[in-house]
């Protein structure tokens, strides 16, 4: 069991890359007023046929050639169900795959929301390919960050770049804490 919600984030999103995806969408809203969080992650990559969405879930279940399981997807889904909240994954083949997951925010069981920031840089720095449109919502107040318009700015210079990398890890910081004030959740 992945122990924060944003690790099960990267491992969707992972999969979203290796599916050949160019543009993979994450949002993250968390409204206290409505007691809930709901993480989507969203791509344009290869997609899958309605008989592998209905195996998707399944912890034996895997397209990769490297390993025999697949829990990724099935600790996302699982954290969602245990924590009061439910869990969907939408795809077509050649259109893309759409995973949601809503927690009740004040349940138990839910699993902190970790260290998204990090997840995300981790993502944005380490697939260059793959452009990422990042939304982050608190109680209404919300920042996104569009790696598109960055590689405009930067006209060719890789995200890897310690400077490059060390602006966006501070550009996400600073924005979500000027969007949650710090909350932990």
């Amino acid at each position: 069991m992945m122990t924060e919600l944003s690790l099960n984030v990267l491992d969707v999103a992972e999969n979203s890359t290796r599916a050949g995806a160019t543009m993979v969408e994450i949002t993250v809203d968390a409204d206290t007023k409505a007691d809930r969080l709901s993480i989507t992650i969203a791509d344009n990559g290869c997609g899958m046929t309605p008989e592998q969405v209905a195996q998707v879930t399944d912890p034996f279940f895997t397209s990769r050639t490297t390993r025999k399981v697949g829990l990724g997807v099935p600790f996302f889904k699982y954290a969602a169900e245990a924590a009061g909240g439910f869990f969907s994954i939408e795809s077509q083949p050649g259109i893309g795959t759409t995973v949601t997951a809503v927690f009740i925010l004040s349940h138990i069981d839910r699993m902190p929301l970790g260290d998204i920031t990090s997840t995300i840089h981790t993502l944005i720095v380490y697939h260059p390919e793959t452009d990422f449109l990042y939304q982050y919502r608190y109680n209404g107040q919300s920042f996104t960050l569009d790696t598109r318009e960055f590689k405009e700015i930067l006209e060719g210079v890789p995200f890897d770049t310690p400077e490059i990398s060390e602006y966006i890890k501070d550009y996400l910081t600073e924005n979500k804490l000027e969007t949650d004030k710090g909350a932990i959740y």
